[in-house]
């Protein structure tokens, strides 16, 4: 057993994947006030805002980085759904997407709610709204992946909700505090080794 160093200008994340291969039998949704409303086409600048609202406390940057062909590719293909979570006022609070692009299988590629919604029961209802509409008839897989910069409670989250395990890797990254791609005081639970 040893350590593997990290350069101080990276950032290091156990990438633990999970899957369920059986479709859940039905179940009553859980209650919330919040609605989900599809994104047919969201424009490039709505889309990243609410990914950052919703993932820049966990060092979500990719698609915040990613060349607006490049993402307007991904959101814009008929395999892929959007979603907004959208609070009774009218306000997007969080996110679902869903990947049909490899069938028989659905990903769920970014799944979350803003902070200040953590730890109040909408996560059970929004990956109810998720498996709900991932089991398609064609759909024999859906899967979701989650690493340790997530929400300390994210893997035990997807477990509780039915997802196995099946692969575990280590994915490494340079620190966006330090590219200049997100504010220094972003993830300040994510220690900052290196400044330029």
């Amino acid at each position: 057993m040893g350590l593997t160093p990290v350069p101080d200008d990276e950032i290091a994340a156990v990438v633990t994947s999970l899957e369920i291969t059986k479709r859940p039998l039905p179940r009553p949704m859980p209650e919330s006030r919040l609605r989900l409303m599809r994104w047919e086409a969201p424009s490039l600048s709505k889309y990243r805002a609410l990914f950052s609202r919703v993932g820049a406390r966990w060092m979500w940057f990719s698609r915040l980085v990613m060349p607006d062909d490049a993402l307007q590719a991904i959101i814009g293909d008929p395999g892929i759904e959007v979603y907004a979570v959208v609070d009774p006022a009218g306000i997007e609070v969080g996110m679902l997407e869903l990947d049909y692009r490899e069938p028989p299988a659905c990903e769920i590629s970014f799944f979350g709610l803003i902070p200040e919604l953590n730890g109040k029961g909408h996560g059970r209802w929004l990956m109810a709204q998720a498996q709900a509409r991932a089991w398609r008839a064609d759909i024999n897989r859906v899967w979701v992946h989650t690493c340790t910069l997530d929400h300390p409670s994210a893997l035990n989250f997807y477990r509780a909700q039915g997802f196995t395990a099946f692969q575990r890797e280590v994915e490494t990254f340079s620190d966006p505090r330090l590219t200049g791609q997100m504010p220094a005081d972003t993830a300040p639970q994510i220690p900052l080794l290196s400044r330029r």
